[in-house]
């Protein structure tokens, strides 16, 4: 068959993705076999493809091309999630752009446009995951804001809360004032930033004393509303029920006192604002004291903030501190470092805040979740040492805080029929509300158009945590086949920054409403890092654009770049060289099948006894490899699998398979031999397969002509055989011996077509099994054992072995033992300058232990080289 010299990556992906498509080999439907299920990480709707995808979707992709193989029903569901705050600020800023403010629009309105936005830019990313030969089944993509997952997300909302688990509480929350949002404790993130403590004076009340306050956010002071000290503290105990006069504002507020102050810290007097800080609170709450919100949901200052208003926070931190310092009421400031909590999303500094939320109550809930990883094992993590961080955050898990102040996502199904704080129902839907708030408010009379849904939408964790579930219907319908087939799923693979926010919150779903765990193994997966070590980001430009990577090095050779150096949980250091390298390997594959390609096959010729010992070498080696790489996939180390197959490939296959097998120049090859390399060939295609999709199913189908159901793709994972060790030692000794003819070859520069002597003393009792390899490899027009060194003959050793070449007419011998003396006589000096060493008593007894050991090593290894050096002048003269 005709066959390109060349490999042309873009063509045959094109081809084979269409053709992979066309005959459905993705889709699953519930059979008699058995299931092998991955649910995709959803990335954001409006996402592109980063290196993080790339890795986490190539390992996805080689565990469901395996499982395929394997002859299981592989079903790899794809999807994306609506992503709320990010999808909601790209709107934004959008509907900026054209001079439209969000807040001028109605709910019903802004959604037009989010949908519009989704349908324009989402699901780029699923098409971007084709090229790099994802093979989900697309059938079953899904998004979390598609009708049916909603409905499962509100069915959820309205049984937790029927449950007593939903709460909604008047709490201190995570407030992005950017997002204009609140979020969950898990999603804030704390920075080390340098700033300035700054110590204020407060004045006394009727006296002209005053009290030092300490304090990091100078603009809070418009929202204090009492100052305290603590109740042993002699230093302030004649301030006890006296009165202190805010700074600008000259708001009078209470000294009280409680032992929560640390007379040890700071100045010993604490401001209390109560609106701004959650251990502040508490205290207003047990004192009664005025609770004075000072900023606009922007972070900007209210009226409180007096002439300040309107103004964002850190430009009246500032312009505060300037009045305070002319009027004297700063009396100094220090540098301080404080850890500062960050939007994860949108990176804005976090104000906590008093708000009305929706809580769901964890700790319960957790349980199952904890025993399920920490105790019965029946969710593995990989690697084990992220048990750790799951066992922290889960053992001290907090109320979840599900509400967003946002309105792209599942709006709360609340619906308020009064004023007062609890006239309110929950329901699927507004007929169900209208009859519940009907009953709980006596009230027949009341109507759809009486009731107001909750404007708060829902955290996109809480759509995201039913995702193994609401996949298969299994909320809505919970006996349908699909859930009952495909539920518990196998495998999941994502990175271990949402252990906590997606991965442990899936468990604690799939037992709350399964009963059972949602999937037996979690892979976790390091962040892609540069060279450098550092994360790969937009800001810093150290991402390489992904579809560029593939167009450059094949989408082949990205998946297995990608993949030789990503040991699960441990971060990659991306080079782009480890494509090439990929690249070359396929390359290198092709070469090889263009190889056996260009033999003439003679059915009339018999099969080399070389040959036969050769196949028989291999399939011991392939079977070797095989139960190896089986401990690596048991064990998720797909770099490792990747790698023995990579050096079966190479070395064994190409390097020295091949090399045994292929006929002389312009020779025919026997064809027992040439169906038994293509066959052994396939198998090679099989197991690279998962990793090299497209190369394989390429070269899979030009071997010969093949139908649909004779794919690669859905092709049988070899069977493992027996294993014939003692073949295998055998080949490694010979491999030794073929090397060192080839070293003489190079040394003395005899040309390969120059047949040359041979002989062995046979001091380790090698068996003759790869003689005939031996001699075709190194090209010899003779082999003999012998019981004495031969004289005249250059020699090696492989352990005790010595081996001969005879040297006549090959060298010139005078000139080659001109050569071996000067060798010999440099070799003895450098002996002696390490023999001193070592007899040195101060520097054996000084040096560490590695030092000593590797001076030993040098001095065996000259005494080694000496002896062969000897031995060989020997046969010469």
């Amino acid at each position: 068959m005709e066959i390109p010299s060349k490999y042309s990556a873009q063509a045959v992906e094109n081809k084979w993705y269409d053709y992979w498509m066309s005959h459905n080999y993705f889709h699953s439907t519930p059979d008699e076999r058995e299931p092998y299920t991955i649910v995709i990480p959803p990335p954001n709707v409006t996402g592109v493809l980063h290196m993080g995808h790339m890795l986490n979707n190539t390992i996805q992709d080689v565990l469901i091309r395996r499982a395929r193989l394997q002859g299981k029903n592989a079903c790899w569901v794809p999807g994306t999630d609506h992503a709320s705050i990010a999808t909601e600020a790209k709107v934004v800023a959008k509907l900026k752009a054209q001079g439209i403010d969000k807040n001028d629009l109605s709910r019903e309105d802004f959604l037009e446009h989010a949908w519009e936005w989704t349908e324009e830019y989402g699901g780029v990313i699923l098409e971007q995951l084709k090229k790099l030969g994802c093979s989900c089944d697309w059938d079953r993509t899904k998004f979390t804001m598609d009708d049916d997952m909603s409905e499962a997300v509100i069915k959820v909302f309205v049984d937790l809360h029927n449950k007593g688990l939903i709460y909604r509480g008047y709490r201190m929350v995570n407030w992005d004032p950017e997002a204009k949002t609140t979020l969950s404790d898990e999603e804030v993130i704390h920075v080390e930033k340098q700033g300035l403590l700054y110590y204020l004076e407060y004045k006394i009340e009727g006296s002209d004393e005053k009290l030092t306050i300490a304090t990091t956010r100078p603009e809070t002071i418009f929202g204090d509303t009492a100052i305290c000290i603590n109740p042993t503290d002699e230093r302030f105990t004649h301030l006890k029920g006296k009165k202190a006069i805010v700074p600008i504002c000259g708001r009078v507020i209470p000294i009280i006192e409680d032992e929560y102050v640390d007379i040890e810290f700071g100045t010993g007097c604490l401001k209390v604002t109560p609106a701004h800080d959650e251990n502040d609170k508490v205290l207003g709450d047990k004192h009664n004291l005025e609770v004075v919100d000072i900023f606009n949901d922007d972070a900007s200052l209210n009226s409180f903030g007096m002439h300040f208003e309107g103004q964002d926070r850190f430009v009246v931190r500032k312009a505060v501190a300037k009045e305070l310092e002319a009027s004297g009421v700063i009396i100094k400031t220090e540098n301080h470092i404080n850890k500062v909590g960050t939007s994860e999303r949108t990176k804005a500094v976090i104000e906590p805040r008093l708000s009305d939320q929706w809580f769901l109550k964890m700790e319960d809930l957790a349980k199952p979740a904890i025993d399920a990883v920490l105790k019965t094992g029946e969710v593995k993590l990989f690697p084990k040492k992220f048990e750790n961080t799951y066992r922290h955050w889960m053992e001290n898990i907090r109320d979840w805080n599900i509400s967003r102040q946002l309105l792209w996502g599942q709006q709360i199904p609340a619906y308020f029929y009064g004023d007062g704080k609890e006239d309110y129902v929950v329901a699927e839907n507004i007929e169900d509300a209208v009859k519940l708030a009907r009953v709980k408010a006596n009230n027949q009379e009341l109507t759809a158009e009486s009731l107001r849904q909750d404007t708060d939408a829902l955290d996109t964790w809480f759509s995201s945590w039913l995702w193994p579930m609401s996949v298969f219907d299994g909320i809505r319908n919970p006996e349908n086949e699909e859930i009952k087939y495909y539920y518990p799923t196998n495998d999941l693979v994502t990175g271990p920054d949402i252990l906590f926010f997606w991965v442990a919150r899936m468990i604690v779903a799939g037992y709350e409403y399964r009963g059972e765990r949602p999937f037996e193994n979690v892979y976790l997966t390091g962040l892609v890092r540069d060279k450098q070590r550092r994360k790969m980001s937009k800001s810093l430009g150290n991402s390489p654009d992904a579809l560029k990577l593939i167009e450059e090095y094949s989408a082949d050779g990205v998946r297995v770049g990608l993949l030789l150096s990503s040991a699960a949980g441990n971060d990659l250091m991306f080079d782009e060289a480890l494509c090439q390298q990929g690249k070359g390997f396929s390359n290198k594959i092709w070469n090889a099948f263009n190889l056996t390609n260009l033999w003439d096959v003679d059915e009339n010729i018999e099969q080399p006894n070389s040959s036969k010992i050769a196949l028989e070498w291999y399939e011991a080696r392939f079977q070797k490899v095989l139960v190896e790489i089986e401990d690596h996939f048991s064990k998720y180390r797909l770099s490792d699998a990747l790698m023995a197959i990579y050096k079966l490939i190479y070395d064994d296959f190409c390097g020295w398979m091949l090399e045994m097998v292929k006929p002389a120049y312009q020779q025919p090859i026997d064809a027992v031999t040439y169906n038994k390399v293509m066959s052994i060939f396939e198998e090679n295609l099989k197991i690279i397969h998962p990793f090299m999709p497209f190369l394989t199913e390429e070269i899979w189908q030009s071997i010969k002509e093949r139908s649909p159901e004779e794919a690669l793709i859905i092709a049988k994972w070899p069977k493992a055989k027996p294993i014939n060790e003692t073949l295998i030692s055998e080949f490694d000794f010979a491999s030794e011996v073929i090397t060192g003819i080839r070293n003489i070859r190079t040394q003395k520069n005899i040309a390969f077509k120059d047949a040359i002597g041979f002989s062995v003393v046979n001091n380790e009792n090698v068996n003759s099994t790869f003689d005939e390899v031996i001699s075709k490899l190194g090209n010899l027009d003779n082999f003999e054992y012998v019981t004495a060194p031969v004289e005249g003959a250059l020699t090696y050793r492989v352990k005790s072995n010595e081996y001969f070449i005879p040297m006549e007419g090959s060298i010139d011998v005078e000139a080659e033992i001109a050569k071996l003396t000067e060798e010999l006589n440099y070799t003895e000096g450098f002996l002696k300058s390490v023999q001193k060493k070592l007899s040195n008593e101060r520097f054996v007894a000084g040096a560490p232990e590695q030092v000593v050991a590797s001076e030993k090593k040098k001095e065996a290894d000259a005494l080694a080289k000496i002896e062969t050096i000897k031995s060989s002048l020997a046969s010469l003269k």
